[in-house]
């Protein structure tokens, strides 16, 4: 037997998209634990909510992953995403940083909230490259998109499906479904490093990016700081 999940191939800004994968070996276990706690709560279903204590949280002036998670994991995601009796599955927060070819760590804090139909990642990068122009680099597709008074770009992105035998055997990965992307400036200026926001669906249909930009355009003036880079 295997057990199968779901992540984004990539963040939404161009170190992201080169170094996800990395990422997302920190971010899976986070969330199996949350998926064990949430599968152990009492037998009337309730909302995962964010746990605390699952890394450390990071140094200075970097998010972390707990406060990302707090800002997803809001009690009207459900309706914003257009499934409004749904509840969330799991729900959790984690905090990793990627070494950069000059040597410095990019710090790579990510939320993640999974419902029945669709899944969310809220993440950070702190790699002081700029939003605008990344289009280039992000497919075809990719398309300049202006969030809240910042410079974004909205494109598609994919998956990738890793499977865990049960058996302790090694584990498989491979394409996943299709998902949309959001990468927006930290600041209106876009003077380096990014927000992104990721959504994809588990019957494997392409997200509306209608959808998409209502969940971003109200999750992320929650973020803590968002006012301050302005």
């Amino acid at each position: 037997m295997a057990e199968e999940n779901d992540a984004p191939m990539s963040s939404a800004n161009a170190w992201g998209q080169a170094l996800a994968a990395v990422v997302l070996v920190g971010a899976l276990g986070a969330g199996f634990w949350g998926l064990a706690k949430t599968s152990s709560a009492e037998s009337e279903p309730k909302p995962a909510t964010c746990s605390d204590g699952e890394t450390p949280a990071p140094q200075g002036k970097h998010l972390s992953g707990a406060q990302l998670c707090e800002a997803l994991n809001r009690s009207d995601l459900a309706a914003l995403l257009g499934t409004p009796t749904e509840m969330a599955k799991t729900a959790y927060g984690s905090d990793s940083s990627i070494g950069s070819p000059g040597g410095k760590d990019i710090a790579t804090p990510q939320a993640q909230v999974e419902f029945e139909t669709y899944t969310v990642t809220l993440s950070a990068t702190y790699d002081g490259l700029p939003v605008a122009g990344s289009e280039t680099l992000l497919g075809s597709d990719a398309r300049r998109q202006k969030v809240l008074g910042r410079p974004g770009v909205l494109y598609s992105n994919r998956t990738v499906s890793i499977s865990f035998r049960i058996d302790g055997g090694d584990a498989d990965s491979g394409p996943g479904v299709p998902a949309r992307a959001l990468t927006v400036a930290q600041d209106a200026k876009d003077r380096g490093g990014s927000l992104d926001v990721t959504l994809w669906r588990a019957d494997g249909v392409v997200p509306d990016d209608a959808v998409l930009l209502r969940v971003a355009e109200t999750v992320l003036p929650t973020v803590p700081g968002w006012k301050a880079r302005g």
